[in-house]
């Protein structure tokens, strides 16, 4: 059974890691850098070598926009960033799928849980990805 760290400690805050770690993997030499930003909701963001970039938080998944600014520590901010769906923690691959499908997403975000929802599982599921160094 893998282990939950306790709410709001170091490992907690980087759980997500793992799996953006995942995504932006899944994207190879698309990608041009990326970071997390362990603040609530916890969140991080994928910048693509094309300008754009992915952002992925707790409670809404993942959405694509262009890249207007944004670091380690200060909330990423998109231009026309559309929702690219499939729940909170879709797969690398169905990141991939999403992203290239010229159809996908919606303006609206989605709410898929709350970041105080912290006995939902959720932080269980991240934890499955792989454990991380802190």
């Amino acid at each position: 059974m893998t282990r939950t760290p306790e709410p709001y400690s170091q490992e907690w805050l980087r759980l997500p890691v793992p799996y953006v770690r995942q995504v932006a993997e899944a994207l190879g030499e698309r990608v041009a850098r990326w970071w997390d930003d362990p603040f609530d909701p916890r969140d991080a963001t994928v910048v693509l070598a094309d300008g754009t970039a992915l952002v992925w938080d707790e409670e809404s998944g993942w959405r694509h926009g262009r890249f207007v600014s944004g670091e380690r520590g200060t909330r990423t901010e998109l231009a026309d960033g559309r929702y690219l769906g499939g729940g909170v923690l879709p797969s690398a691959e169905r990141v991939t799928a999403l992203l290239d499908d010229t159809t996908y997403g919606s303006p609206r975000r989605p709410i898929y849980r709350h970041y105080t929802d912290l006995d939902d599982g959720f932080d269980r599921a991240l934890a499955g990805f792989a454990p991380i160094t802190v």
